[in-house]
């Protein structure tokens, strides 16, 4: 009797029906992504570091001179001898633009990889035939990667902001820089997932990795110059207007004026984050709405 019922129960403790197991399931199948996401972070973060290391002989680098050096000015020969402040805006730049670019490699991952691969080969299908529903499959499918992808982009983006240091636009560019905007903000994070839903509703539109890689690429193409384009439209510009004529702040992201610099339309510095938030949004409700079309979609293809 003892035996009877260890035989029968021996198999559900073999099964990994939980949610610890899906997750796990989900690490080591693509745990050369997660390698390399590891050691990108890795690096970039190690990169940041050294950045603002070298921040106060940057900005010496970069500061007003005169010739011949005056109490207040130092000379422009010794100025012009300094490296340090090419270094660091090359190596700051770098950094900005990956997180900013971040959303298309992610869409073309999550749609050949995670989800069009899966498809193609019969993983996924397999796996519904066992313990885990269609459902449960794609929840952790998207949620492992929106986790780690989510925690170590912000983490980067706070790393990034202080080895900006005083953000000054001559070292790191100016706010309203596309690559700066998206990498010094949450939008960033935003985008981040956005590329994965938007990735994986690829995957499961054309359920062959290749052709899902280039749709997901495709989707994130249009979503990030679309936002680009219309950035500026997504809180009211503020305007000037002096008789005597006037010259707009060098922080200033200047969307019009006229020849005598009497009128100008502009954001000031202190719109970038509402800016952020408004995108921010977007993105996350791009992000919901690929989400649930691809429950929908998945939903519908199930016999």
């Amino acid at each position: 009797m003892t035996a009877a019922l260890t035989a029968a129960t021996a198999p559900a403790a073999r099964t990994p029906r939980g949610p610890s197991g899906l997750v796990w399931a989900v690490l080591r199948v693509h745990r050369t992504a997660l390698v390399f996401w590891g050691l990108a972070l890795t690096a970039a973060t190690g990169c940041l570091i050294w950045m603002y290391a070298l921040a106060d002989d940057a900005r010496r680098g970069a500061s007003a001179c005169a010739v011949p050096a005056t109490d207040r000015l130092p000379s422009c020969t010794a100025v012009n001898a300094i490296t340090a402040d090419e270094t660091y805006s090359s190596g700051i730049a770098l950094i900005t633009t990956a997180l900013s670019y971040l959303v298309f490699p992610v869409a073309a991952w999550a749609g050949g990889a995670l989800i069009g691969r899966e498809l193609e080969s019969g993983t996924a299908q397999l796996a519904w035939a066992q313990s885990v529903t269609p459902a449960r499959w794609l929840a952790a499918k998207l949620a492992v990667p929106a986790v780690l992808l989510a925690s170590g982009t912000g983490a980067l983006v706070l790393v990034n902001l202080w080895a900006r240091g005083d953000d000054n636009p001559n070292l790191v560019g100016d706010w309203y820089y596309s690559d700066v905007f998206i990498g010094t903000g949450p939008a960033a994070v935003a985008y981040a997932l956005a590329g994965l839903a938007l990735g994986a509703l690829a995957g499961l539109v054309c359920r062959r990795a290749l052709p899902a890689a280039g749709v997901g690429f495709a989707a994130a193409l249009v979503l990030y110059n679309v936002l680009d384009r219309y950035r500026e439209d997504l809180r009211p510009t503020v305007t000037r207007v002096e008789a005597g004529g006037f010259e707009p702040p060098r922080s200033a992201w200047q969307m019009g004026w006229n020849d005598g610099l009497t009128r100008a339309t502009y954001h000031p510095r202190s719109h970038f984050w509402p800016l952020q938030y408004v995108e921010t949004g977007i993105l996350l409700a791009v992000a919901a709405v690929a989400t649930l079309a691809a429950f929908g979609l998945l939903r519908r293809r199930m016999p």
